[in-house]
């Protein structure tokens, strides 16, 4: 199949659009032009590129033209953020396209009421920022879509994504460097909370798998919806002290309110520690396991650390003691 992966040079495409040559795919990757793959395989010498900037002709109107223009039998959208662009793109394909999917997230879903959350599920609140909102629009839209004999569409909603290039939530639920560098040390740590709260990572090859799977069985994912995350998820205490003993140490933890914990972060870093960890989420992979045969190969410890080892490895991580 001719299959055009828009988004194709991200962090999900830099692992997707080589397992679509390999399997014997014509690939075509839509990007903007402004960033290389994460990965270098010759695989890519088999990939057309063509750049395409998605905001200005979503303005303009000619997005979906664009697509159709390399007359793709299967798109994988990796990049739609809001609803609007998402019925665009929908319209434009319909009656054209074999297999629209969509690249989703957890965020659709609200802060955790019972675990696993399993999808159409009343496990959650109701997402609360407008990137949650909008992604739970769009899965309703494609759902919609599918169920009235439109398009054939799958979202596929991954967690908290890691892997080699990408720096990886960390125990705290944010993106804070010099976390590291307090693990790396055996430092204390401070944690707004108890500690228990979940984080739900997933590495980006395990996503790229699952995309794989969903265009190798359409006929069971069309008009479906699905978790991908690892087979388990971190609570914040575990995920300090194996962090920590990458580093030949173990961290303590300190429980602080989360007015304390503003004063010793940035509200930037606390914002982002608040969203993650108020949710408190854990997924069930079920659902992708039964029909699409996921198998992810990725615990969330390891996936973690491969994205911790090469950050160390290109210096832009901060450590003070190498990786034991």
């Amino acid at each position: 199949m001719r299959i055009l992966v828009i988004g194709g040079s991200g962090h999900i495409g830099s692992f997707l659009v080589p397992r679509l040559v390999r399997a014997g795919h014509q690939v075509v990757s839509m990007s903007r032009g402004a960033a290389t793959p994460y990965t270098d395989g010759s695989e890519w010498r088999e990939v057309t590129q063509i750049a395409a900037d998605r905001a200005a002709e979503d303005a303009a109107g000619s997005f979906g033209q664009t697509v159709l223009a390399q007359h793709p039998d299967v798109v994988i959208d990796l990049i739609c953020f809001t609803e609007d662009s998402a019925a665009a793109l929908v319209t434009a394909l319909r009656g054209e396209v074999g297999h629209l999917l969509h690249c989703g997230s957890v965020w659709r879903y609200g802060a955790s009421r019972k675990l696993p959350i399993a999808e159409d599920s009343a496990c959650t609140d109701e997402p609360h920022d407008e990137y949650g909102i909008q992604k739970a629009r769009i899965a309703d839209l494609l759902k919609r879509e599918t169920a009235d004999g439109g398009l054939i569409t799958t979202s596929l909603h991954p967690g908290h994504i890691v892997g080699p290039g990408w720096q990886p939530i960390g125990p705290l639920g944010n993106l804070d460097e010099t976390l590291w560098t307090a693990l790396s040390s055996g430092r204390t740590i401070d944690v707004p909370g108890s500690g228990t709260e979940t984080l739900h990572h997933v590495h980006a090859d395990d996503v790229a798998q699952a995309f794989e799977r969903a265009v190798e069985n359409r006929d069971a994912a069309a008009g479906e919806d699905f978790n991908i995350v690892a087979p388990t998820a971190l609570n914040v205490r575990g995920y300090i002290e194996i962090a920590s003993g990458w580093f030949g140490g173990v961290s303590a933890m300190r429980s602080v309110s989360w007015d304390r914990f503003r004063e010793l972060t940035t509200p930037e870093h606390a914002d982002v520690s608040r969203s993650h960890l108020e949710r408190s989420q854990v997924f069930s992979i079920d659902k992708a396991r039964t029909l699409l045969g996921y198998a992810p190969r990725y615990e969330p410890e390891a996936a973690i650390l491969e994205s911790v080892r090469w950050l160390i490895e290109h210096d832009r991580l901060p450590v003070l003691a190498p990786l034991a």
